[in-house]
């Protein structure tokens, strides 16, 4: 009795759709690849540089103060955009005296090159934000370490933590930045 098995191109197939049925579940799930298209998050993160953006940690864990995060626009355009958490909810912000301000203390940020950090011009921002300003539940301020050349949530205000989709952790390309991100 000759035993049949699955014929040789079936399993080519099968191998190949499960292939790309696990690329998505992970993708979906568990990391995100991206490629940064500007300069706002300067000197940390070039424009160009391609990162890894893990989306585990966040079905059991908040997002932290000073965390790199990737989030849907919220302005709708589709985009994903990239910042640095600056407040979480219930933290005040203020923007004073070239700084960052939170909860009352001035902001050590190392990553932002000593760049003064100013108010956007109420003319850019829709119905204007006043500082100081207290996050709301559910909500973070978010900022990219390029002040100067960075729409952030001093133009949009705070956004929904359920709009972000991963924390970024590490530079892939090119090879000579390849590392951690901090």
């Amino acid at each position: 009795m000759e035993k049949r098995g699955i014929p040789n191109w079936l399993q080519w197939v099968l191998t190949f759709v499960i292939a790309i049925g696990a690329s998505l579940l992970i993708r979906a799930y568990v990391v995100e690849f991206y490629e940064v298209p500007s300069g706002s998050m300067l000197q940390t993160i070039q424009q160009g540089d391609h990162l890894i953006g893990e989306k585990v940690s966040l079905w059991t864990n908040e997002p932290q103060v000073g965390q790199i995060v990737t989030f849907n626009d919220i302005k709708g355009t589709g985009d994903t955009l990239i910042k640095r958490i600056i407040a979480g909810p219930g933290q005040t912000v203020d923007i004073k005296d070239n700084a960052v301000w939170v909860d009352g203390k001035k902001l050590d940020e190392p990553y932002t090159s000593a760049a003064p950090t100013y108010p956007l011009n109420e003319t850019w921002v829709a119905g204007g934000i006043t500082y100081p300003l207290t996050v709301p539940e559910g909500q973070v301020w978010v900022m990219g370490d390029n002040r100067t050349d960075s729409l952030d949530s001093r133009y949009f205000g705070p956004i929904p933590i359920s709009s972000i989709t991963s924390e970024a952790i590490w530079i892939y390309w090119p090879p000579n930045r390849w590392g951690a991100l901090k």
